[in-house]
């Protein structure tokens, strides 16, 4: 068998998913003006195909309803900073939205050796980071070194590891990056694609002083945040917006070889809800949504040709709904509390940890009922994290716990749990009222929808539910960091590519999305322990019929012990204005952006 080599293609860049808008407002690089590209091209440049020759200037605005947490791309962990760090930072491969093909980036190719150990990448000749200095198989390397520090952990970690094994990565010059695996791993080219890559001569000090979590931050000057992707910061103003524009040495062209991105300024705009980035588009101060409300689906409908913008049907979303509860346990003394006890009360505790309870909770949701109500009749059931829209990975069949309050009810009176004080919410067997709180990001309305809803149901079998809506930095503090929840509702946005495979950290008890029991030193439970090692077999494979069938034992497994209760998931349906070239909407994220540097805001005369 010979070792294959995958030759240059062209790129798009993805970004993690989450809510945004966009806008033109503002005069920065009018619409078609001209630029003159003040640096030369490399010498192994990226052309991509673009659908139309663009002109330069113009600004794209986006509305995001949090800031950014950090500008450190490997460290960060919400889509409120990877939305923008994932612009900021490149990999050495991506994949292509439209056609889900794996693309070269900043690897102009790669050689796979006849048993499938060795990945040999070959980096573009001249490429930099966005302050001219070069980069170089030395940051490559450098890049691994911080995925792989046990003191930082960070999420990509998990993705770069086979049979808990890290790659053998090294470096014969300064154009080549060398990496050696245990077996085979059908995830190879997304997860080393994932990982993003840092200028080692600004943040290698700062990683051996053991301090590169705190680089990046968002206090920064920008100027000092060096970046290897299409574009580079240019502005942070707390509780305002992010300012990002173009990467002057980006490897990128189009085909008639002129730099891209096309566009002077992409703007993350911060507004404080769903609700306000609506209304920013309704005034015609945003160019798109990537999060509208269901209900406001027919206005959207309505208003296409006198607001001059496209509604467009991607289906179902790639975006999962659920709930869980938190079975954490302190890993160590910070807390207060002795290593191994639960993060919740304990009384709550043995509730959350029962199968039995779990099961009932789930039951007890009426999610046809949550389809007509929340989501205004434009949405799925959903039993999975690769959602009914993934038409190669939806486990058709998986086992689930759907509405059946009565079954419900069964499971909690085999508990001998009863209402006898007559209030209408039950007492378990020591007299305490079966009650817990649930948090989710106060600025995305639908989920406090989902979140009211679910209050009204579990109330109809005896539970009471407590809505606590909080902001969403807070929120992911609570996950993962101080543990300050019961419950919470939250989602998986799609990994990309949409395989199980880069859902690993969700999936096994190590992760640090695990997320109702973060980075387990081991499995804690014989049904986690079980999905860890069908983790393992489904990415160690290149049979497709074998991870097809491990993924549904994954499915299974997960759902008999019902650890999240799934929810519906959205149709999508994305307003995009009319004003802008190279504009191709996706379901796999960034639905809006994931093209964004091949994007270009037409002059005002070629709109009409």
């Amino acid at each position: 068998m010979r070792a294959t080599t995958v030759k240059p293609g062209w790129v798009a860049v993805a970004l993690a998913l989450g809510l945004a808008t966009a806008g033109c407002g503002g005069k920065p690089g009018v619409a078609g003006s001209a630029y003159l590209d003040p640096y030369p091209l490399p010498r192994d440049t990226l052309t991509v195909p673009v659908r139309e020759i663009g002109t330069y200037g113009g600004r794209f605005v986006i509305a995001a309803t949090s800031g950014p947490k950090t500008f450190n791309a490997i460290m960060a962990n919400e889509t409120s900073s990877s939305d923008i760090s994932d612009r900021l930072f490149a990999g050495l491969t991506d994949i292509d939205n439209l056609t889900q093909a794996y693309v070269p980036l900043l690897a102009r190719s790669w050689d796979v050796s006849a048993d499938g150990l060795t990945w040999t990448w070959h980096l573009r000749r001249g490429a930099r980071f966005s302050d001219g200095h070069p980069l170089t198989s030395d940051d490559v390397l450098f890049s691994f070194q911080v995925a792989y520090d046990d003191s930082l952990h960070p999420s990509i970690q998990d993705l770069l590891k086979i049979k808990g094994r890290r790659f053998e990565v090294s470096a014969p010059d300064s154009y080549t990056v060398v990496t050696k695996i245990a077996m085979p791993y059908a995830l190879m080219i997304p997860a080393v694609g994932s990982l993003k890559i840092m200028p080692r001569h600004i943040l290698e000090a700062a990683h051996r002083a053991g301090a590169f979590a705190a680089t990046y931050a968002v206090s920064m000057n920008p100027d000092r945040v060096v970046t290897s992707g299409p574009w580079r910061l240019k502005q942070y103003v707390p509780g305002e917006k992010t300012v990002l524009t173009r990467n002057p040495h980006w490897v990128g062209v189009d085909p008639q070889g002129r730099r891209l991105p096309y566009l002077e300024e992409l703007v993350f705009l911060i507004v404080p809800d769903q609700e306000g980035a609506d209304l920013k588009f309704r005034a015609g101060e945003v160019d798109g949504l990537d999060n509208v409300k269901p209900e406001n689906y027919r206005w959207y409908e309505e208003h296409q040709k006198d607001g001059n913008f496209t509604l467009y049907d991607l289906g179902p979303s790639l975006t999962s709904n659920f709930f869980w509860f938190n079975l954490n346990r302190v890993r160590d003394g910070g807390t207060g509390k002795p290593p191994g006890s639960p993060c919740v009360d304990p009384v709550k505790y043995s509730w959350f940890s029962n199968r039995s309870f779990r099961r009932a909770i789930s039951k007890a949701i009426d999610r046809d009922a949550m389809i007509r109500s929340v989501f205004f009749g434009d949405a799925e059931k959903n039993w999975s994290s690769l959602t009914v829209a993934d038409r190669v990975w939806q486990a058709a069949g998986v086992r689930h716990d759907d509405y059946d309050p009565e079954g419900a009810k069964r499971l909690l009176a085999n508990l001998g749990w009863k209402d006898t004080n007559r209030d209408g919410y039950l007492e378990d067997g020591k007299g305490h009222t079966v009650s817990f709180t649930m948090k989710t990001n106060s600025d995305n309305r639908t989920r406090g929808a989902m979140m009211n809803f679910i209050q009204d149901d579990l109330r109809k079998i005896g539970v009471r539910c407590v809505p606590t809506p909080v902001d969403f930095n807070t929120l992911i503090s609570n996950l993962r960091q101080d543990f300050q929840y019961e419950s919470m509702l939250l989602g998986l946005g799609s990994a990309v590519p949409p395989d199980p495979g880069m859902a690993q950290n969700f999936y096994r008890s190590s992760g640090l999305t695990h997320y109702w029991n973060i980075k387990q030193p081991r499995p804690e439970t014989p049904a986690e322990a079980r999905i860890d090692r069908l983790i393992e077999q489904n990415v160690t494979t290149m049979d497709m019929e074998t991870r097809q069938r491990t993924w549904a034992e994954i499915q299974n497994a997960l759902n008999d012990e019902c650890f999240v209760v799934w929810l519906p998931v959205l149709r999508a349906k994305l307003p995009v204005r009319n004003g802008f070239g190279n504009f191709r909407p996706s379901i796999i994220p960034h639905r809006l952006l994931w093209n964004i540097e091949q994007v270009f805001a037409k002059p005002r005369a070629a709109r009409a």
